[in-house]
């Protein structure tokens, strides 16, 4: 975690005024909670409407990456972006989806490992690039669109976006865990 406290302090329901209580009112878990990334992006409630529309695609069958190439990329990015908060959510999200916990780890290691099938690795390749320059190189967009659609590759590129924006929005406003989760200890930074 970048920040051991929260600079923007999640909202309980006491806090909430009617418009903040209605947004909030459709992002109750099956356990009746809401996340902290929600219960602190509530602060500007207009603003958490519009993100969670854009979001809702992402994390669709309307995104056209299956659901677990669309998690390899949002975990590779949270990973590069260091942002404990999204990688401890997309882990399970990620376990749920296909993916296995060495899989997991070869992630935090990213498109060098070569355990990697190759449709897999650029995928990770192609998220490397874009948290490095906002931009994937013609060798990788090539492997990409070999390996997957064109739809599918713009697809990973709008993924990468969108978490690359979360993950900045949870670093610095500090959102911390959910309770009864814990910090992996290769995110923790010294």
């Amino acid at each position: 975690m970048r920040l051991s406290s929260p600079r923007i302090r999640p909202l309980g329901d006491d806090d909430l005024d009617a418009g903040q209580a209605e947004v909030l009112a459709g992002q109750r878990g099956r356990d009746g909670r809401v996340l902290n990334i929600f219960r602190t992006l509530v602060h500007a409630p207009e603003a958490l409407t519009a993100f969670l529309s854009w979001g809702g695609y992402i994390l669709s069958d309307r995104n056209s990456l299956p659901p677990r190439a669309r998690e390899i990329v949002i975990l590779r990015i949270g990973w590069l972006c260091r942002s404990g908060y999204e990688w401890t959510q997309h882990k399970r999200i990620g376990l749920r989806c296909g993916l296995t916990e060495t899989e997991l780890d070869q992630i935090k290691t990213g498109p060098g490992d070569p355990r990697w099938e190759p449709k897999d690795r650029v995928l990770l390749a192609a998220a490397d690039e874009l948290h490095a320059d906002q931009f994937v190189s013609d060798p990788t967009w090539r492997d990409l669109t070999t390996h997957h659609s064109e739809r599918q590759a713009m697809d990973l590129v709008m993924t990468a976006g969108q978490y690359t924006q979360v993950c900045m929005m949870l670093n610095t406003f500090g959102v911390q865990l959910d309770p009864g989760q814990s910090l992996d200890p290769d995110m923790k930074t010294g």
